[in-house]
């Protein structure tokens, strides 16, 4: 495998959220014109997390970049935090931050800003982190009086991937993830960014009533979404995406993570421009469990 460098934390100061915004930074030790990849961690995480997913993605040379949202773990907010019930909106802040201080996170690492093409720029998320990004890529929250809230696209976004992204909100929420996560109700209509959409085939989430096709809700209702992945078997970590020997993993499977891995990288590599094949090869022979579904 090629080396690769990571530094963490870089930290941006956010005086607005309470604490620095702090952010890892993983790239290939060497290599030019180098995409960039922003990864959202899900609820409780970190950007220490993924790491079976950013080992990969460097590898193949990319950088990733990943902040610590407020909801993390190793922050410990309380509910009774002023911030907690607007963590959704501090995420979006937060990603935006990222890619306007690109350049300082890069510079982080000797000689890298000159090796990378930072407008060559996807968005990766899983979970919670898949609305974060989303957002970015065209998806709208939906308030209570079933009004669509502001767009938060960024066009300088090229691509995105979503993992196990949670789908629509009212009576597809559970009665519990409809009192305490009311704004997990997004608008797919406006999501025009290429986007690659995986799904576990056994994600059955105790948030909604609808199943594991809820997860699918980004590819069938986004017009940006150019496949679906299902990871057959796949649960919410997808094998095990979120971290090496981790034992909150229900599902745990090399082969699932592998197929995350492949697809992900295969679809980005095409959409970023960096190999105009890698993806019509991956859907003429889908990696070992998976099906791939093109829009």
């Amino acid at each position: 495998m090629p080396q690769t460098i990571s530094v963490k934390p870089v930290r941006l100061p956010a005086p607005e959220r309470g604490t620095d915004l702090e952010v890892r930074v993983t790239a290939p030790a060497t290599g030019s014109g180098l995409p960039v990849i922003l990864m959202a961690h899900g609820f409780g995480g970190s950007m220490t997390s993924y790491d079976p997913l950013v080992d990969h993605w460097a590898a193949a040379g990319f950088v990733v970049v990943q902040p610590t949202f407020l909801d993390s773990a190793t922050l410990a907010i309380t509910p009774d935090d002023p911030r907690h019930g607007e963590i959704w909106r501090f995420r979006v802040r937060d990603v935006t931050q990222v890619i306007d201080s690109l350049d300082r996170l890069l510079a982080a690492i000797p000689g890298l800003p000159e090796r990378v093409d930072v407008r060559n720029l996807a968005v990766v998320g899983h979970s919670w982190g898949g609305q974060t990004v989303g957002m970015l890529l065209g998806a709208r929250v939906i308030a209570d009086d079933r009004t669509v809230g502001a767009s938060h696209t960024d066009p300088r976004v090229r691509a995105g991937v979503l993992l196990a992204t949670t789908g629509t909100g009212g009576e597809d929420l559970a009665p519990f993830a409809r009192e305490h996560f009311p704004f997990m109700s997004p608008d797919f209509g406006q999501l025009t960014t290429p986007t690659l959409v995986v799904a576990g085939e056994s994600d059955d989430s105790p948030l909604s009533t609808r199943g594991p096709d809820w997860f699918t809700d980004a590819h069938r209702l986004s017009p940006g979404s150019r496949a679906l992945v299902t990871v057959l078997g796949g649960e919410h970590y997808l094998g095990g995406i979120h971290g090496y020997n981790r034992t909150d993993t229900t599902d745990e499977s090399p082969q699932r993570v592998e197929a995350v891995r492949l697809t992900s990288t295969a679809f980005l590599r095409t959409t970023l421009g960096q190999d105009a094949d890698a993806w019509a090869a991956a859907v003429a022979a889908p990696p070992v469990g998976s099906r791939i579904d093109e829009a």
